[in-house]
C-alpha cells in the first residue's frame, strides 16, 4: 500500500511545488498515511486545510483503504 500512496502523492506534488511547498511520505500504518509538509507548506497557516481537504481527500479517492492523513 505504501507504494500506491507514494504514486498518488507524486501526482499531487506538482500542485504543492508550484506554491513553494512539498510533501514527503513518512509511513503508512493501518490505513493512516503519515506525511511531512515541507517548504512553504511547513509554516503556512493553511497547511491543515491543504492536508485534509487537498491531500487526504485526493488519497482517499485514489486509494479507498486510506482512512486518514496526518502530518508528522
Amino acid at each position: 500500500m505504501k507504494e500506491k500512496v507514494q504514486e498518488a502523492i507524486n501526482k499531487i506534488r506538482p500542485m504543492l511545488q508550484r506554491d513553494g511547498g512539498d510533501v514527503e511520505l513518512v509511513d503508512v500504518v493501518d490505513g493512516v498515511v503519515k506525511v511531512r509538509l515541507k517548504g512553504a507548506c511547513a509554516g503556512c497557516p493553511m497547511s491543515q486545510m491543504t492536508l485534509k481537504r487537498g491531500i487526504e481527500k485526493f488519497l482517499k479517492h485514489e486509494i479507498p483503504e486510506v482512512e486518514s492523513v496526518e502530518s508528522v
